[in-house]
């Protein structure tokens, strides 16, 4: 508390941003120790990596003093208002944090924990969890991740007259280049691993899509952002983010072609856990390629826009 009282003063908002991304890689650590290994991989990468570059990117936008605001937006805050009413409203009805008496606890847990196993074949709970029990709301966060990419296109846009030589290059520090080169390509690598594993192991297509938007991020920061985009083109992470939706939904459609519901991934294969095999890797690889192409579009439009004000 000390330590925020003291940023707000200084209005030291780089070191509020570094403080943030550390309370990330602190929590993660947390994760790990209570063997939630699968959300210690996304807090690391998002939380502590590509949050904090993304804000500090945005902070190297902003002008030293704020505009002055010439309309009330008094319909946003009644909107906000209203929203933060009823979702207070709809915590009153919630079961205390962490109680062991929660229908959660008693009904759903023990059945995912005791017969995942069985009904899905998947030795990852979490895997088992997330992409078969839980394919509908995992879609629904995937098509959030998607609305995200094309809300931040839509509003900042991807000319490339605005994309700088000299923006986020380090190129002339010979020592991080060669870090960079013997780095880049193992976190790609585990990437492909924490992907096609992750329904036996920790991971799974959210966690390698983000780590392998940090390795294009990495390669970006220490090569140049104009070198990157040469190398990565955006055109082809935005084809990419709809085609990881369109894989997602394409499973469930088969499903229903097949007479079955949808995302009901037993339509795939003659033996129900083939099936749900090859069900759970379509979709987690749907969700890998529209986080990462996601991730990646978001990173080269907030870095690549120049300020009128600031050029």
């Amino acid at each position: 508390m000390l330590i925020a009282i003291a940023l707000v003063r200084t209005r030291d908002l780089f070191a509020c941003v570094m403080l943030t991304g550390i309370y990330s890689l602190v929590s993660a650590s947390f994760f790990v120790l209570m063997d939630a290994v699968d959300v210690a991989f996304t807090e690391a990468a998002v939380g502590a990596g590509i949050a904090t570059l993304l804000m500090l990117a945005t902070l190297t936008l902003t002008g030293r003093f704020e505009k002055r605001q010439m309309q009330q937006p008094r319909m946003a805050l009644a909107v906000v208002t209203v929203t933060g009413t009823l979702l207070l409203f709809g915590i009153v009805d919630m079961p205390p944090f962490g109680d062991p008496n929660a229908p959660a606890q008693e009904h759903v847990a023990p059945h995912y924990l005791e017969d995942s196993l069985e009904e899905v074949g998947v030795p990852n709970v979490v895997t088992s969890v997330l992409a078969s029990y839980r394919g509908y709301d995992t879609f629904g966060e995937t098509l959030v991740i998607f609305t995200a990419g094309v809300a931040v296109l839509a509003l900042l846009g991807l000319n490339r007259r605005h994309y700088p030589t000299r923006a986020l290059s380090m190129r002339h520090f010979p020592i991080l280049g060669v870090v960079g080169k013997l780095l880049i390509p193992p976190i790609m690598l585990f990437a492909l691993y924490v992907q096609f594993h992750g329904d036996f192991g920790p991971g799974g297509g959210f966690q390698a899509g983000v780590i392998f938007a940090a390795a294009v991020i990495l390669y970006a920061m220490v090569f140049g952002l104009d070198q990157a985009m040469a190398l990565f083109p955006t055109t082809a992470f935005r084809i990419l983010a709809a085609c990881g939706v369109l894989l997602y939904g394409g499973v469930g459609l088969v499903s229903l072609a097949q007479g079955r519901a949808f995302l009901d991934y037993r339509a795939l294969a003659e033996e129900a856990l083939v099936g749900q095999h090859i069900g759970i890797l379509l979709v987690e690889l749907g969700v890998g390629i529209t986080v990462a192409s996601v991730m990646i579009l978001i990173f080269f439009t907030f870095s690549g826009r120049i300020d009128k004000e600031t050029e």
